[in-house]
């Protein structure tokens, strides 16, 4: 594993790869446990398009990612790379869209454990009311991130 810290405006993102692709990014710096920092191709493109995305020159990440979670999780984050850009979906509305409409907390849980926020963007996910709620980042960086994408 292979990580680097890249400094956005949002503060702080930890990104970790494999040779296969991106596995997490964390909010803040989260080193501990992988094994060397360094300039991994992955890593190195990863950086470069957060860059463009936070420069609201992408719209969509293309990046190999590997993904470790229960295949309901799997199918959760692979639905919520379905949601455009600057578009927003309710909690149940993402059930709905998995085949599961009665799973709207576990869609909750699941959006809870996304292991590579932003990139699987799950800040796109919002209250039945029209509320943001629940981010790991925060509901700051939730914020920044739908008008990061609204306005562009």
């Amino acid at each position: 594993m292979y990580f680097d810290v890249f400094h956005s405006p949002i503060g702080k993102l930890t990104i970790v790869c494999n040779n296969q692709g991106l596995t997490n990014i964390f909010f803040g710096e989260n080193t501990k446990d992988y094994i060397k920092k360094g300039d991994h191709h992955f890593l190195l493109e990863t950086k470069k398009q957060l860059d463009l995305y936070f420069g609201k020159n992408l719209k969509e990440f293309n990046i190999p990612l590997v993904i470790q979670g229960t295949p309901f999780q799997k199918l959760v984050w692979n639905s919520l790379k379905k949601i455009p850009y600057g578009q927003k979906m309710t909690y149940g509305e993402l059930a709905k869209l998995i085949g599961n409409p009665k799973a709207v907390r576990a869609v909750g849980g699941a959006n809870n454990r996304n292991p590579i926020p932003i990139i699987i963007p799950c800040h796109r996910v919002i209250g039945k009311d029209g509320s943001l709620v629940g981010y790991a980042g925060g509901l700051e960086i939730k914020k920044y991130l739908l008008t990061l994408e609204e306005n562009n």
